[in-house]
């Protein structure tokens, strides 16, 4: 079990070290041009802030337990995670646009399950 929560946590890793990444990266109308509709509800600084908070658990998912400095940073990150994207389903119901809360969902289990796992019998 041990190895499967390390690959669901570099899967959700990459995931959100993407999307953290473009959301600070790029200015608020490209995100919105390529797909990301959600954008035009928020304010320029709110996109920037909700791409830090996913880079950050990005990191806090992977380095903590790797370096095995404060290793709890993983299941709170983790928690993190849980948090953004129950915020984020939210937000897509808001809109109608019922395809992404499915992904929002398959993440929010991804991260749920390493939350779990880490801060219960496979703790680090």
């Amino acid at each position: 079990m041990n190895v499967a929560l390390w690959v669901v946590a570099g899967l959700l890793s990459l995931v959100f070290l993407a999307a953290g990444l473009m959301k600070i990266s790029q200015p608020k109308e490209k995100p919105a041009a390529s797909g990301m509709a959600w954008t035009e509800d928020f304010s320029p600084g709110a996109v920037k802030a909700i791409g830090t908070l996913e880079l950050l658990a990005a990191i806090g998912l992977i380095l903590p337990a790797a370096l095995g400095i404060v290793p709890v940073l993983t299941p709170l990150a983790a928690t993190g995670l849980v948090v953004v994207m129950i915020g984020a389903a939210v937000t897509h119901a808001r809109r109608k646009e019922h395809q992404m809360i499915l992904v929002n969902l398959v993440l929010l289990a991804l991260a749920a399950v390493v939350a779990w796992g880490r801060f219960g019998p496979y703790s680090f």
